[in-house]
Formats: structure tokens, sequence, C-alpha cells
């Protein structure tokens, strides 16, 4: 029997909330817990992609032909775009510097919201995957709705710093308008990162997101920790590069987390925006 295949989105139009890292190591650390995992690398600055192969491997995925850009620009599904990372149960589909002209690319398109979710289709279809994960780019516009429309869920990270709130109201508002588009998509929860327990403000911010009621906090909090910019630098998930670090820890946690609500085992679920 196929799994149901679950797709979760990772948004934020803030730039620094620490999104690309949060849905590697989420990724990576699902995969540890038994999990087939997908990644899509949506955004053009190839982050997601650079977390598992290095920099060369990476650029010759985004010139040549396997990567998103040229699946969505084709409209093609995206079973023959998938590359398989060094990890077990882990693939990837790389991005594309060219996807800094995805809106204009989506532009001319039938039903352009919804090309991702007709890409995407027939892997979720096959049940081959029991995540597939999006990393979106720091922006609203056509791409990310597309993203949304594509996915069951949206995990929204946000950095415990003082500008870390920054455009969340933004956020949740433009969420409720793709579930116009998209009813079944639902809020997971917020991701709180880069959080430095020495600081006032990042208790702050757990302290203004917990007003919002119709939004789930995951419990677990990524602090900062050197460790993480040390395993980017070498082209790993944290876990990968330092089993013993905290954060590798820390993700793993979240990582259960996300699984259990996204299978209807969490407590206190909560879905939409502001309520």
């Amino acid at each position: 029997m196929a799994t149901k295949t679950k797709t979760i989105a990772f948004a934020n139009n803030k730039g620094g909330s620490g999104k690309t890292t949060t849905c590697a190591n989420v990724g990576y650390s699902l995969s540890v817990l038994g999990k087939k995992v997908l990644l899509v690398d949506g955004d053009m600055q190839l982050n997601l992609s650079l977390s598992f192969f290095d920099e060369e491997q990476v650029l010759g995925f985004a010139m040549g032909e396997k990567n998103l850009y040229t699946a969505v620009k084709r409209e093609e599904e995206l079973r023959d775009y998938v590359v398989h990372t060094p990890y077990e149960k882990l693939d990837l589909i790389p991005s594309s510097t060219l996807m800094s002209g995805i809106e204009y690319e989506l532009f001319t398109k039938w039903q352009r919201e919804l090309i991702l979710s007709r890409a995407l289709a027939g892997l979720k279809e096959e049940g081959g995957y029991d995540y597939i994960l999006i990393d979106s780019p720091p922006t609203l516009g056509g791409w990310v709705m597309n993203i949304l429309c594509a996915s069951d869920f949206v995990i929204l990270p946000v950095e415990a710093t003082p500008w870390g709130l920054f455009g969340v109201a933004n956020m949740f508002e433009f969420l409720d308008n793709v579930k116009k588009l998209a009813p079944g998509l639902s809020l997971l929860g917020v991701a709180i990162t880069k959080m430095d327990a020495r600081k006032n403000y990042g208790r702050q911010t757990l302290e203004i997101l917990h007003q919002y009621e119709a939004v789930n906090v995951f419990k677990t909090i990524v602090r900062v920790d050197s460790e993480i910019e040390w395993a980017q630098d070498h082209s790993r998930p944290v876990m990968a590069y330092k089993k013993s670090a905290r954060s590798a820890g820390e993700y793993l946690e979240l990582a259960k987390e996300v699984d259990e609500y996204a299978c209807g085992r969490g407590q206190h679920q909560k879905s939409g925006g502001q309520g």
C-alpha cells in the first residue's frame, strides 16, 4: 500500500529567519527517524541544495537541466528531476539561479497558481515519500503562492531576534488569502530559531507569538549554535556533521514534533492564520 505523502512548505517573507536551515535539518532528521523524504529547493539562492552538495555540484545542477526551474518552465512532472543525496532515504530536487525569473514564466501559464501542484501530483500519488518538504524564497509573490497551493501544511520559522517578528502579520494574511485557493492548507506551526536565552527579546518573541490564538508554536526551540554554520560550510546537515551538537538534538526533537502534528498525533493543533 502506498504511503500517504504529506507536503510541507517552509515559508517566511522575511529573510534570515532560518527557513532553509530548518527545512534542511528537519528533512534530514525525519530521514534519520526512518521517513523517506524529498526536499524541493524553491529558492534561487540554492541554499537548500548547498546543504547537501558542494558548490560545484550545485552549480552543475543549476546550469544543467535537472532542476526545478526547468521542470516548471516545461510544466513537467518532477519525478525525472529527483537527485539522490549522500544520505539514505533523502532525495532532492535542486534549484537554479534562473528561479529569479520564475514569476515571469508563471505569468502566461494556464492556472498558474497550480503548476507546482500538477508537477508534484505523480510523486504524491505514487506514495514513495512520507514527506515532501519545500523551501520557498522570502517573498509573497505568485511563486510562493504556488508552493503553498501544492502543500498540505506550512511551517513558519521565526528568528528570536528584535526583527524576527517583522512581517509575521503579513505572512498570516497571505496564508489566509492562499487558503481561498487551497482550503486544505494548514499552518502546522511556528518554529522558533536562533534563540539566545541570555537575551530578553527571545522570551518576548515567544510571548508575542503565544498571543495568536490560532497559531501552534512548536515546543522545541532551536538555539544559536555555531556548529550550524560549520555544518553549512561543509554542505552537511548539522547532525551529519556533528551528531553531539546541541542543535542536532534540537532539530531531531523538532522533526519528531513535525511528524506528530502532520500525522494528527500532536496535541492542541491549530490551523489557519490569526484565527
